[in-house]
């Protein structure tokens, strides 16, 4: 490797070993500060790395032949260095000229060490920015001073307030560009701050800059005397951040149960605020059984105590149950539980969020089932004025509520990003669509509480001389869903079996009256009759579910919402074509002439079963033929007891 383009001049023997032991001893005390740059595409950001580094004398002198080369055959500067050149690493960042991943890097000066995330500015990459947020202390907001303050410079500065950073920096580059003109770095300033009030209590440090000559980067510059403000990297150095992850009680996540023999039994994880020492009084959460600490245990042996970011097994007084994904907590200042939860997110994902609709919520070591209940409002970026949706879109920010199927350990993420932020995961493709943080717990939590019944649906069921299900029947308007689930009620009937059947267009007349037919609609129209049919089950029932139904992931809901085998699905399997040729209530000829719009089949999706227990082709059976084919399999599952 090449020598630093600033390297001391060589010193020998014991002055040069001095030498190095005391700039180890001065490393070794520096803090370090995480810090993100972003901002809109081409304002300057990669480049605003690459001049750091290049002016902090941190850049080889191999690296830097190789950048001359690059900037020649791949640059943006006409043959000069191109220090975006240094950051975008990517192929695809250099071609298209844009960053795409969040490119970190880590340097280090004589007052101070850094890690900087290099955030991509497209809107498409908005998550890969949000990640780098969610780990830094402070942010570089990049402006070009040609464009101004822009939608995304307002949304990006929204995201980083969201996941917790205090400290800003508006870095308004390009200034060479528009002649150094300070009315220009005045009115973008002005303009900044005027959004920025309405974030609160935002540190905010504006510094006219241009990145590509060097302009109050590392050093004061001539071209702008009339700024009074440091430079770039010497307020980087100097700036005070915050440890908010100290503060507060102890906590920390179990990510394993360490057992390597019979007689050893610790709890492994990261402290993630306060402190710990043997003797201590700990909670385990959600469970709220109580122990004290024995031993702190590292791989280089025992300690007296351990703060936060440290990784150490905890041994406990008393054999008490705790698993991965528990918390354990300072016994006298536990962290909250709740099941129903106020929070902030921003969605990841090209298909849209839907309330109603499940996905995986992780936080720290512990993932839940989870639904988005209600999305109270989402955000514009522009204006931070909260405006009615219905669902949120890719990069869209909101306001929701949220109901998760037991009980989870949080804290507000203000008082810590560690057990107050968290994602969202989609619960077939695994992917993450969501990234949030928890506001608050809902009162209506803490005063719900399940009420044991001494009559349950076993006892219910076996006065019917039957075991409890749901049939759904699934298909295209027209396959003859309705007149199935007819005559097998009948049928039912003569068996004297006790059943009821929720029909699509019945219960919109009154259960389901204020819901349309938008995706957003029909998502909430099954979730309700899916809550409707499992209390009818609970009573012992049969339950008949003639709906169209026609999103995989909602009639996926209802099966999880059932015990193991009391969820049926019949796929009516009626062609389009056939189903349009029926047109029993002319729905077709009105979709097809435009009055009726989300109809399915025609302007929305319907998604076929994968693996339905049933497959009723009703162009190969009647209905009489398909009730038969039902009754057979509800007898061969033990529905219909003697």
């Amino acid at each position: 490797m090449g020598e630093a383009t600033a390297a001391a001049v060589p010193q020998e023997g014991a002055e040069a070993s001095a030498s190095l032991a005391d700039q180890l001893r001065r490393q070794g005390a520096q803090t370090a500060l995480r810090f993100l740059t972003c901002g809109s595409v081409d304002d300057g950001k990669s480049t605003l790395i690459g001049r750091l580094l290049y002016d902090a004398k941190l850049v080889f002198e191999d690296q830097l032949a190789a950048l001359a080369a690059d900037s020649k055959t791949q640059g943006t500067q006409g043959g000069d260095l191109d220090f975006a050149l240094l950051v975008d690493g990517l192929a695809a960042e250099r071609e298209q000229g844009i960053t795409i991943d969040v490119a970190y890097r880590y340097f280090t000066t004589d007052r101070r060490k850094f890690v900087v995330a290099d955030a991509p500015g497209h809107e498409q990459y908005t998550r890969n920015m949000a990640t780098g947020a969610s780990n830094s202390e402070l942010a570089v907001i990049l402006v070009d001073a040609r464009k101004g303050v822009l939608t995304q410079t307002r949304r990006h500065s929204y995201i980083a307030a969201l996941f917790g950073i205090r400290h800003f920096v508006l870095a308004v580059n390009k200034m060479d560009l528009v002649g150094y003109d300070q009315a220009v770095f005045a009115d973008i300033e002005r303009s900044y701050r005027s959004f920025a009030a309405q974030l609160g209590g935002l540190d905010i440090v504006a510094i006219p800059i241009s990145a590509l000559r060097g302009d109050n980067v590392a050093r004061a510059s001539e071209a702008m005397p009339w700024h009074q403000g440091p430079a770039l990297l010497p307020h980087l150095e100097a700036v005070a951040v915050e440890g908010g992850e100290g503060l507060g009680a102890f906590r920390m996540p179990v990510q394993w149960v360490n057992r390597p023999n019979a007689d050893f039994r610790g709890f492994s994880g990261t402290v993630v605020s306060g402190l710990v020492r043997p003797g201590d009084a700990l909670v385990a959460l959600p469970s709220g059984r109580a122990s004290r600490v024995e031993r702190i245990h590292t791989f280089d042996g025992e300690l007296p105590a351990a703060g936060p970011g440290q990784a150490v097994t905890l041994t406990l007084a008393d054999a008490i149950d705790v698993s991965r994904g528990d918390v354990l907590c300072a016994a006298e200042r536990p962290a909250q539980l709740s099941d129903q939860l106020a929070v902030h997110l921003l969605w990841m994902s090209e298909d849209a969020l839907i309330p109603g609709r499940q996905y995986r919520l992780k936080c720290a070591a512990r993932t839940v089932n989870c639904v988005v209940t209600e999305l109270k409002h989402a955000v514009n970026v522009n204006t931070l004025e909260a405006h009615a949706a219905k669902k949120l879109e890719l990069n869209g920010v909101g306001v929701a509520n949220i109901s998760l199927n037991e009980r989870l350990v949080f804290e507000p993420f203000g008082q810590s990003p560690a057990l107050g932020g968290f994602i969202l995961i989609d619960r077939r493709s695994n992917a993450t669509v969501g990234v949030g943080v928890f506001d608050f717990s809902l009162r209506r939590a803490d005063n719900v509480v399940w009420q044991a019944l001494t009559v349950d649906k076993a006892h219910r069921a076996s006065l019917k001389h039957q075991r409890p299900c749901v049939i759904w029947l699934t298909g295209l308007s027209g396959s003859g869903k309705s007149t199935i689930a007819n005559l097998l009620e009948s049928r039912l009937h003569d068996l004297h079996r006790h059943t009821y059947t929720l029909d699509g267009d019945n219960v919109r007349h009154g259960l389901t009256r204020d819901l349309g037919f938008t995706e957003t609609d029909r998502v909430e129209n099954v979730r309700r009759i899916g809550e409707t049919a499992k209390l009818m089950v609970d009573a012992g029932l049969i339950v008949i579910v003639a709906f169209i139904s026609p999103y995989r992931s909602e009639r996926r809901m209802v099966r999880r919402l059932l015990e193991e085998g009391e969820f049926i699905e019949a796929f009516v399997h009626t062609p389009l074509a056939v189903c349009e040729a029926r047109d029993p209530k002319g729905l077709y000829r009105k979709a097809r002439a435009g009055e009726i719009t989300n109809f399915t089949g025609i302007d929305a999706e319907y998604q076929s079963p994968e693996n339905p227990e049933l497959t009723l082709d009703t162009v190969a059976l009647t209905a009489e033929q398909s009730v038969e084919k039902i009754l057979d399999h509800l007898r061969s599952a033990g529905v219909l007891q003697p």
